[in-house]
């Protein structure tokens, strides 16, 4: 049996997840909870950007974006994807693989009318990953969806959330001379036993 003490204590990952971002987030200076999300077109060209975590759940990790985005149409397509998160103060991070799902249509509408009126705004205004003709057309785009909805714009159906249920979790912490600690949890199925293994650095 591996045995983990101290940073990587614990039985349940995404409540060790939850631990350490909420770390990070006394530390680092902006956005803790932003990770680079990797996909792969239907060509198999790998895409990463960086987009913010919003939730760990019991069974997986939660983000948002627009459907019709180039991550959007990646993620519909190959229903798979991968993400890490790096933590610069606290010399860690949480790498993850696995399905991906759209997020229940509640969950989407509660955070969507949590977000600033001007966010709301925009998702409905901007067409992601589309060609644009100039950042004035874009902000008439924002004036028409305010004059159309004043200031309760509903979520639209072309955006929403994505929930990862992992198949593959590392965690990372650095090391002295880089003998780096690394954990990884692995399982086939949601339903089947974590099975953790130490990794060489």
């Amino acid at each position: 049996m591996t045995v983990r003490t101290g940073l990587f204590a614990g039985a349940c990952p995404f409540a060790l997840a939850r631990s350490w971002l909420a770390e990070a987030e006394k530390t680092e200076i902006n956005d803790p909870n932003a990770m680079a999300l990797s996909t792969v077109d239907s060509q198999g060209m790998p895409n990463a950007r960086v987009v913010l975590l919003k939730a760990i759940a019991d069974d997986g990790f939660v983000f948002y974006t627009n459907y019709s985005s180039a991550k959007g149409q990646e993620v519909e397509q190959a229903q798979k994807a991968a993400f890490v998160i790096h933590w610069k103060s606290l010399r860690r991070q949480i790498r993850v693989r696995g399905k991906v799902t759209r997020h229940n249509k509640a969950a989407s509408d509660a955070y969507f009318q949590s977000r600033g009126l001007q966010s709301r705004l925009g998702a409905w205004a901007s067409q992601q990953s589309k060609p644009l003709a100039s950042r004035e057309s874009l902000m008439r785009e924002v004036e028409r969806f305010a004059d159309l909805y004043g200031d309760s714009p509903p979520r639209p159906d072309h955006w929403g959330g994505y929930h990862i249920t992992p198949d593959e979790i590392e965690f990372w912490a650095d090391g002295t001379a880089r003998l780096h600690d690394r954990f990884k949890w692995t399982r086939k199925l949601a339903c089947d036993p974590w099975l953790i293994t130490r990794l060489n650095p």
